[in-house]
């Protein structure tokens, strides 16, 4: 029987559950200023099916919304399979994180309402651009790579560490469940 538990031997490891998991997600999505790498067609491993898109919103469930045209290859790629990945680089700390999920599309006005700015502008002529949808992204299952203690401190420790020899690693990892 193997006793082995990574997580339990590991300091480096700290899966996040939950509200944990909610909370440490917001963070990063806020920290990499709204942009994300969004995949679409995961379950046919296609290449280049991922494009950077601004989060419109996160909220206390962990949904993630966007906005986007009815009839670009993202929906349609949606439509035939409505699962995605997120790819997120926060700059504050050096930290990434990928999230699993299952997308919902709608056309909901009261939430286009609320998702609009300026800088959707760029893309539809108006909140009743008949093109425009909401996409709830449902994460299921997430991982996420971060520093402890933000950049200064871990450059210091790589810094330190590599002058003493000794492992000043600063790196913290985990699985994100919500």
């Amino acid at each position: 029987m193997n006793t082995f538990s990574k997580e339990n031997d590991d300091p480096s490891l700290k899966n996040l559950y939950g509200k944990e998991a909610v909370t440490k997600m917001r963070n990063m999505i806020d920290g990499a200023g709204s942009t994300c790498f969004f995949r679409t067609d995961i379950s046919n491993h296609t290449s280049h099916t991922a494009r950077p898109m601004s989060v419109q919103k996160t909220d206390e469930e962990g949904n993630l919304w966007f906005l986007s045209a009815m009839d670009s290859n993202k929906n349609i790629e949606l439509f035939e399979s409505p699962s995605a990945s997120l790819f997120f680089q926060d700059s504050d700390h050096m930290g990434f994180m990928e999230l699993q999920g299952r997308v919902i599309i709608t056309k909901d006005k009261d939430k286009i309402d609320e998702l609009w700015g300026p800088v959707v502008k760029n893309w539809f002529k108006s909140k009743d651009d008949p093109r425009i949808t909401v996409i709830q992204f449902i994460p299921e299952s997430g991982y996420y790579w971060d520093e402890k203690h933000g950049n200064t401190i871990a450059g210091i420790k790589l810094l330190l560490g590599a002058i003493t020899g000794k492992n000043m690693d600063d790196a913290v990892e985990g699985k994100l469940a919500i």
